[in-house]
C-alpha cells in the first residue's frame, strides 16, 4: 500500500500544478491548453491532477486566484517604496511599464481570461471581477491619499493601457497613460497643491 501524501506534498504538487498552468494558459490561452500539456509540464499525473482539481475550470481559478496575489503584491511592492502620494500613483505606471516590456508579455491574464471564458463560467467570470475589483480599490487608495479625486479616471487609464499594451505589443501605452495622469493630477489641484475649489 503506497504511503499516504503528505501535506507538504499537496503543497508543492499543488504549487507544481499552478506554475506549470500558468505559464501555458498565459502564455497559449486557456482553450488552446489540453490537461495533457498541463501534465506533460507539470510532471504529474493526471489522476494526481484530478485529486488537487477535480475540474479544468476550477484549476483556472485557483491560477487566476493565485496569479492576483503574486501581481498586486508585487506592484504595492514597487510603489510603497515611494514616499510622497502623488508620486506613488506614477509608481504604479512605471510598474506597468516595465511588466509591459517583459518578454513574453501578453496582456491581462483576467481580461484574456473573460475574453475566453467569461460568458461561460461563472467561476471565472466571478474570479476576474473580483481582482478587477480588488485592483481598482488599491489604486483608489494610492490616488485617494493624494487628496485628488481622479480615482475612477486612473482606474481606467491602466485598464486601457493594460488593454492597449496587450494588443499591440508596445510598452509605450503605459508611458502615455503615467502622463495623462501626471496631468489629471496637476490640473486637479490648485497652486499650493491642495485640491482646487470652485
Amino acid at each position: 500500500m503506497p504511503a499516504p501524501i503528505t501535506e507538504e506534498q499537496n503543497r508543492l504538487d499543488r504549487e507544481a500544478l499552478l506554475d506549470a498552468a500558468q505559464t501555458l494558459f498565459y502564455a497559449h490561452g486557456i482553450q488552446a491548453v489540453g490537461m495533457d500539456r498541463v501534465r506533460e509540464a507539470s510532471g504529474l499525473p493526471l489522476k494526481r491532477i484530478y485529486r488537487l482539481f477535480a475540474t479544468k475550470e476550477e484549476l483556472v481559478v485557483a491560477m487566476l486566484r493565485r496569479r492576483d496575489r503574486h501581481w498586486r503584491a508585487s506592484l504595492a511592492a514597487r510603489v510603497e517604496q515611494v514616499a510622497d502620494p502623488r508620486q506613488r500613483v506614477l509608481a504604479v505606471f512605471d510598474w506597468l511599464a516595465d511588466w509591459f516590456a517583459e518578454p513574453g508579455f501578453r496582456g491581462c491574464a483576467w481580461i484574456n481570461a473573460h475574453g475566453e471564458l467569461g460568458s461561460s463560467s461563472a467561476p471565472v467570470l466571478a474570479e476576474v471581477r473580483a481582482h478587477k475589483r480588488a485592483f481598482h480599490d488599491q489604486l483608489a487608495a494610492w490616488v485617494g491619499a493624494t487628496g485628488v479625486p481622479v480615482a475612477e479616471a486612473v482606474y481606467l487609464l491602466a485598464e486601457g493601457a493594460m488593454v492597449t499594451a496587450g494588443l499591440t505589443g508596445d510598452p509605450a501605452a503605459a508611458g502615455q497613460a503615467r502622463a495623462a495622469v501626471e496631468r489629471l493630477l496637476a490640473g486637479a489641484a490648485g497652486p499650493a497643491g491642495g485640491p482646487r475649489r470652485g
